[in-house]
């Protein structure tokens, strides 16, 4: 059995558990005890601890949303990290340092980059909303009658946890899908496309029921970290673009509208789908801009990932860079 210690030469990211031991059945194993830790056992541990506790501060309630409710959800989220951690561990023998890239470990200096671009395109798309009709922007009413002190808590939860709740959104380990997928799939053909659309497609499912533009919208939001994620070898882009969005969201809604409805599904419109693909699409563009002009990409593989068979990805780690081989980062990436 390689040893995970030896570094990933040679493997694509969502190949790194076979630095330690294989399988579908680990795999499925895996994919089962995540499931099952995140929809039953961690809300059961953090609703029933803050029951527990009196709930000190106030009802958890999501509709409507309440402070300690928007902490549950946060937390419930952010604790993939430590649960696929624990999971990757028990059934690939792989350090959890080898959740987060090829490199194993955060680039810290790429994750930057990509905040500051994914700013970009989300005020590109804010400016967009505004200028269309106000079926699909995003009309500004004024906030609702919150309390200063509830705003104030809603504000501070936003900030410090909706990062957190981001990198759970992208931690996974790897799934029986992609298993089977990669049996059934020409070989570094059809495999990268499927490994980016299947997770696309739970994220979006797995935000319950609505309307056709909210699953378009949610839909291609999980297409472009996916993608991402397999130009540049990582989850730094991807979670980078998840929290940039949640925050503009959640901080729009605190400045115009009413927190309290924050969770509930909206209403879609197809008036959202030339605001979703420009965020969508200038993201994309941008990092594969920044990325090529950086040196992070080299050769044509990465350009053509749904044909080519393998991309070369230079990791850049603050001012110094290194090559790590050829591969290709296929996202194994989902939201909870």
């Amino acid at each position: 059995m390689p040893s995970a210690d030896r570094g990933a030469a040679g493997l694509r990211y969502d190949e790194l558990h076979r630095l330690g031991r294989t399988g579908v059945l680990r795999s499925g194993l895996g994919t089962l005890a995540l499931g099952l830790a995140m929809v039953l056992v961690v809300p059961v541990v953090l609703s029933g601890g803050y029951l527990a506790l009196g709930e000190p501060w106030g009802e958890a309630r999501v509709d409507p949303l309440t402070p300690p409710g928007l902490a549950l959800v946060c937390l419930s989220l952010a604790a993939a990290v430590p649960v696929t951690i624990v999971v990757t561990r028990l059934a690939h023998e792989v350090p959890g340092r080898w959740l987060v890239s090829v490199a194993g470990r955060v680039r810290w200096a790429w994750l930057l980059t990509c905040a500051g671009l994914a700013l970009v395109a989300l005020v590109a798309a804010v400016a967009l909303s505004l200028a269309l009709p106000e079926t699909g922007g995003t009309p500004i009413e004024g906030a609702g009658d919150v309390a200063t002190g509830q705003v104030v808590a809603f504000a501070v939860l936003v900030v410090t946890l909706i990062p957190l709740q981001a990198a759970g959104g992208g931690v996974r380990v790897p799934r029986l899908p992609d298993a089977v997928a990669r049996r059934r799939a020409a070989r570094g053909r059809a495999a990268p496309a499927v490994a980016v659309a299947v997770p696309a497609l739970l994220f979006a499912v797995a935000h319950g029921s609505q309307d056709l533009p909210v699953f378009f919208d949610r839909f291609a939001f999980g297409v472009v970290a996916g993608v991402l994620a397999l130009v540049t070898g990582g989850l730094e882009a991807a979670v980078a673009m998840h929290v940039l969005n949640n925050w503009g969201f959640f901080g729009l809604v605190l400045a115009f509208g009413d927190i309290r409805d924050a969770l509930v599904t909206p209403e879609g419109t197809w008036w959202s789908i030339p605001v979703t693909l420009t965020q969508s699409l200038a993201y994309l563009g941008l990092v594969l801009l920044v990325a090529r002009r950086r040196g992070a990409l080299d050769g044509d593989g990465a350009d053509r990932f749904g044909t080519a068979a393998a991309a070369r990805v230079r990791f850049l780690v603050g001012s110094r860079s290194r090559w790590d081989g050829d591969r290709t980062a296929v996202m194994q990436w989902s939201m909870v």
